[in-house]
C-alpha cells in the first residue's frame, strides 16, 4: 500500500511538472482554455492509469498522450464550430506583459495565428503545434502520432506553407503596438470615425465573436470605411445589457499581444485585440463578447508559455 503511493506521489510530481507545456501545447491545438484543460485532466487520468515503469521519457509521453487526446476532441469541434453562431475566434487569455516582445512567442498564441491554426487538418495543426512551437523532432512526433515520419514531414511541409501564406506578421515592436492599440481606443471612446480612420489599414478585417448570445456582426467586416462606421456606431452605447457608464476599460496583454478589456459589473464583457502592420496601421480587429469565452481572462487566469 505505502508502495503504491510512492508510486502515486512520484506520478504526480512528473505530471505537474509538465503540466503547464501540456495546457500549452493543447491550447493551441483547441483554442480554447475550457477544451486544454479537460484534455489535460483526460492526460492525468490515462498517465495515472499507465505502467510507468516502462516509460523511459515522461515528458514525451505525456505530450504524445496530450496530442492524441487533444486531436479527438478537435474533431468533434471541428464539426460543432461549422454550425456556430457568427465568426468563431479563440478563447483569449491574459499573457504576461513581457511575452509582446518576444515576437516569436508572441506570434504563436495571437489571435490571428490561432484563427490561421483553425484552417488546418486536425493533424497538420498537431504537427504545426509540435514542431514549430514547440521544436520537437518529426521522430518524436511520429511516434506521438503512431505514423511514419514521412509521412509526418509531409504534414509539417504542408502546414508550414500553409501558415506562411496566411500568418500575420509580428515585425511591429509591442511599444508601437500598444501606442496604435491606445489610438483606436481612445477614438473609439469618442465615437470619432475620422480618428479610427487614420489608425485602421485600408484592408482592415473586424471579426466580433458574440456566439449568437450578444450583439455582433454575423461576418467578417471588411475594409476601413465599414469597420470604421462600425465601431464608431456601437461605441457609447449599452452592450450585452451593460449601460456606457457601467463599462469600465483596462489595458492588458492578450495572447501576446496589447489589448483592451470591457468589464461590466459582472465581469469583462468584451476582449480586443489589434494586429498591426509595419506601417503602424491596424489591420485585424478581433473582438471577443461570447460570455462563455470570456471565463479565464474573468478568472484572471494567465496562458503560460
Amino acid at each position: 500500500m505505502r508502495g503504491s503511493r510512492v508510486m502515486s506521489d512520484e506520478a504526480t510530481a512528473v505530471f505537474d511538472e509538465h503540466r503547464n507545456l501540456l495546457f500549452a501545447v493543447a491550447y493551441r491545438m483547441l483554442g480554447t482554455a475550457a477544451d486544454a484543460e479537460d484534455v489535460v485532466q483526460d492526460a492525468w487520468i490515462k498517465w495515472s492509469g499507465v505502467d510507468r515503469a516502462g516509460v523511459a521519457d515522461p515528458k514525451a509521453y505525456l505530450v504524445r498522450i496530450t496530442t492524441n487526446v487533444a486531436l479527438d476532441r478537435l474533431r468533434t469541434a471541428r464539426v460543432q464550430r461549422e454550425t456556430y453562431v457568427g465568426p468563431w475566434l479563440p478563447e483569449p487569455m491574459l499573457t504576461s506583459p513581457d511575452v509582446a516582445e518576444e515576437a516569436e512567442l508572441s506570434e504563436s498564441v495571437s489571435m490571428a495565428m490561432l484563427v490561421v491554426l483553425e484552417t488546418l487538418s486536425p493533424l497538420e495543426r498537431a504537427v504545426f503545434v509540435l514542431k514549430e512551437v514547440f521544436g520537437f523532432p518529426y521522430a518524436e512526433i511520429a511516434r506521438a502520432l503512431d505514423r511514419s515520419e514521412a509521412s509526418v514531414r509531409q504534414l509539417g511541409t504542408r502546414a508550414r506553407k500553409h501558415v506562411e501564406a496566411r500568418r500575420p506578421r509580428f515585425e511591429t515592436a509591442g511599444a508601437q503596438r500598444r501606442a496604435v492599440t491606445e489610438r483606436f481606443l481612445d477614438a473609439a471612446l469618442g465615437g470619432d470615425i475620422n480618428r479610427l480612420m487614420e489608425v485602421l489599414a485600408p484592408d482592415v478585417a473586424l471579426w466580433t465573436d458574440g456566439g449568437g448570445k450578444v450583439r455582433a456582426a454575423l461576418r467578417t467586416i471588411h475594409g476601413a470605411p465599414k469597420v470604421g462606421r462600425w465601431v464608431a456606431a456601437v461605441a457609447g452605447t449599452a452592450y450585452a445589457g451593460v449601460a456606457p457608464e457601467d463599462m469600465r476599460v483596462r489595458r492588458a496583454s492578450i495572447n501576446g499581444e496589447p489589448g483592451l478589456v470591457i468589464d461590466g459589473p459582472a465581469g469583462p464583457i468584451t476582449a480586443i485585440t489589434c494586429d498591426v502592420d509595419d506601417a503602424g496601421l491596424i489591420r485585424a480587429i478581433h473582438l471577443v463578447a461570447n460570455p462563455d469565452k470570456l471565463r479565464a481572462i474573468g478568472a484572471g487566469r494567465e496562458l503560460p508559455m
